[in-house]
């Protein structure tokens, strides 16, 4: 499949569809050998890159388990992120995204609630310099009114040009922020067009996503 400059993708399928694994193999995690298929971005093949050249290439992991750095305060946390080239977002306009992080940049990154964790995370992400920003179950665990915060986030993220491919077992919620789904079973394409109509096509959603 493939996802355009801006645009945000919702990744969706029942569980072992292979959502997370693509994940991990676009941002080229363990070096996973492609069986099928080829990686590009801005007409760079990335299909034989190691992790490092992926990163270095504007590609971004938020991993499930955001791993936060305990011992670290959130300001900690972001520089970490901007030790070496290419460096993305300032610390101030980070924080001009997250006014919480901002509120608590000296506090224990791994002491936040679920939610600011997983702001740190997108934060630290775009601490460099990223085309492509790759969410694994990013509302995991959150309350609604911070699903929506987030949300909110990722749209102005997408206004500044960022592609966003976003996996979560909350298909809903991600086909309402999404601008086109693909949607996998048994690692195989079996939809690719509008987000809005599959929320609009119960018998789609009973089919592929049991929703």
């Amino acid at each position: 499949f493939n996802v355009h400059e801006g645009e945000i993708l919702a990744l969706l399928g029942r569980n072992g569809a292979g959502k997370t694994s693509t994940l991990r193999t676009i941002a080229r995690m363990d070096n996973p050998e492609l069986r099928h298929g080829e990686i590009w971005l801005d007409h760079k093949p990335l299909h034989f890159a190691a992790s490092h050249e992926a990163a270095q290439s504007g590609i971004a992991l938020v991993p499930e388990d955001r791993r936060i750095i305990p011992g670290l305060s959130v300001e900690q946390n972001l520089k970490l992120a901007q030790i070496a080239p290419p460096i993305g977002w300032s610390l101030d306009r980070l924080y001009d995204l997250f006014p919480r992080l901002g509120e608590r940049r000296n506090q224990d990154g791994s002491t936040l609630s679920g939610g600011e964790q997983q702001m740190l995370s997108i934060a630290r992400a775009l601490a460099r310099d990223i085309k492509v920003l790759l969410l694994d179950e990013p509302y995991e665990g959150l309350a609604p009114v911070v699903v929506q915060e987030i949300a909110k986030t990722l749209n102005v993220i997408r206004d500044q040009g960022i592609t966003t491919i976003i996996v979560e077992q909350n298909a809903v919620a991600a086909l309402k922020l999404a601008d086109r789904a693909v949607i996998l079973d048994t690692g195989k394409v079996v939809y690719d067009d509008s987000a809005q109509q599959v929320l609009d096509d119960e018998a789609l959603r009973a089919k592929y996503l049991a929703i």
